[in-house]
């Protein structure tokens, strides 16, 4: 043997001998990224027996489930906003269902527009950044052109069949309560046809072979309540039970916490709440069942293993606690969301009690996706939680989530934090009044505990935790310095 063939045949032996370099997990190539709109914790998954939501369920079960995932702002255009540009109301300054985020920061990088950037395909369907609903249904709404290479904007018989809608306010249906046990099928709803073009273009990208991040975003529960007439016959009337709201309810609670009651709610208890109860609750079983369609779509496709799927709301919802129906308040209920996120090879089945925020979802998904984390995302990855990173959950023991309003038909600013055990919400900075809630021992936040000598300590801190975060904003800004280009808030929400 040649000198050289010696020495080649000794490098090889030793190449041979060597332990292989540990291969890094493979990471998912794409997203589905599904929300629906106006969703409350009124899900099986969240523990309410009188929901039927078996497709959420299922999904809730291959995934992580967040019990205390918080909303930014509890109106669908800032909490759009929020979410999807990975920011805080006071850097989007959106705090109305008029103002567009980009009036503010043109050159923002959002959450979808990242993964464009990264090579993804990235389309959406339906409701993502804000609409009217339902008078912008079939339009792009305050959509950003920027985040997409492709939109669809599906319009079905729920927008024909708006003159057959029971309002609470005749003719009003957007920002009022109002239903309907439609005629028809699921198919022919605009949620119905969302699923079936989601489920389409999943069929293209799995013959493209190329990594995708498709948004979906569905219509209801939004008001108004519709859904074919079977999703009713599934939650009988004599069934349904409205929420029991003290009698003295108000006396400690701030005049400002109450101002996004509307006086026509008034009529919503009896036989009319317990219709209206029932049709919300429909309309969550039936866009329940389009989730399905578009989970199935993904399993059959054999796309599910390598995709992460996101499930959400815009905000939570108030189906008569408080004597508060919809949104735009600072309880426990307009505040929270439900939160699902299932990664291939991640934690399964497992309810996860931290508290996390919406704006966290940006720096999530790039970082379970390899994509380039663009600057300004404010929120924080909550990839430690799904993966079961046990070392790196450690930074999200007793975080607080921050929750806001503001302008609220006169009733000004509110700040509200989720800390532990603990909620504490200051209005107009304190002077409008303050409310503190265990819950540990008051999880309806019906015992106000601000004012109670025995929680000085709680209050304090939790006071510095809001002063800290919210600063100057804490206190609602004069006429005169509200952000250029604000206009009238439109009709609906």
């Amino acid at each position: 043997m040649s000198r050289l063939g010696f020495l080649l045949t000794l490098v090889a032996g030793i190449l041979v001998t060597l332990p292989a370099a540990a291969e890094p997990a493979p990471q998912p190539r794409s997203v589905l990224f599904v929300i629906c709109d106006d969703l409350c914790c009124a899900l099986g998954a969240y523990g309410d027996e009188t929901a039927s939501s078996p497709s959420i369920d299922r999904l809730a079960a291959r995934g992580v489930r967040f019990e205390r995932a918080y909303c930014q702002f509890p109106l669908c255009n800032p909490s759009r906003a929020s979410l999807l540009s990975g920011r805080r109301p006071a850097t989007t300054t959106v705090r109305d269902n008029a103002r567009h985020f980009r009036q503010a920061i043109p050159a923002a990088v959002t959450l979808p527009q990242a993964f464009r950037q990264a090579g993804f395909r990235v389309e959406r369907i339906g409701k993502l950044y804000h609409y009217n609903v339902p008078k912008g249904i079939g339009t792009d709404g305050m959509d950003d052109a920027p985040s997409w290479d492709t939109v669809f904007n599906p319009k079905g018989r729920d927008v024909v069949d708006e003159g057959k809608i029971f309002s609470l306010k005749a003719g009003e249906f957007g920002g009022t309560v109002s239903w309907l046990a439609a005629d028809g099928t699921d198919a022919e709803q605009t949620d119905g046809l969302a699923a079936a073009r989601a489920v389409e273009r999943l069929e293209a990208f799995a013959q493209e072979n190329k990594p995708f991040f498709l948004a979906v975003g569905f219509y209801r529960p939004h008001t108004p309540y519709v859904a074919p007439k079977p999703w009713f016959a599934k939650h009988p009337l004599d069934t349904v039970r409205l929420p029991e709201v003290p009698t003295d309810h108000d006396a400690d609670v701030p005049a400002a916490a109450l101002k996004s009651r509307k006086p026509e709610q008034a009529r919503l208890v009896g036989e009319l709440g317990r219709e209206a109860l029932q049709a919300y609750r429909a309309s969550v079983s039936f866009v329940d069942a389009q989730v399905g369609i578009v989970l199935a779509g993904l399993e059959r496709l054999g796309l599910t293993d390598d995709t992460v799927v996101v499930f959400t709301s815009d905000h939570g919802y108030h189906l008569g606690e408080h004597g508060l129906w919809q949104k735009r308040s600072l309880f426990e209920e307009s505040a929270r969301v439900p939160l699902v996120i299932a990664v291939p090879g991640g934690r399964s089945g497992v309810a996860d009690g931290h508290s996390v925020e919406l704006i966290d979802l940006a720096p999530t998904l790039c970082g379970l996706c390899g994509v380039p984390a663009p600057p300004g995302f404010e929120g924080r990855s909550l990839a430690p939680l799904v993966t079961g990173d046990a070392a790196a959950a450690q930074a999200f023991s007793d975080r607080p989530a921050f929750t806001e309003v503001a302008d609220l038909r006169g009733g000004g600013q509110g700040a509200s934090v989720r800390s532990g055990r603990w909620r504490y919400t200051l209005w107009n900075g304190g002077s409008a009044g303050r409310q503190l809630y265990d819950h540990q021992t008051d999880p309806e936040e019906l015992e106000n505990l601000a004012e109670r000598p025995e929680h000085a300590d709680t209050v304090r801190r939790l006071d510095a935790l809001l002063r800290e975060n919210f600063g100057a904003d804490l206190e609602p800004p004069p006429r005169s310095r509200q952000p250029a280009g604000r206009k009238r808030q439109p009709v609906g929400s």
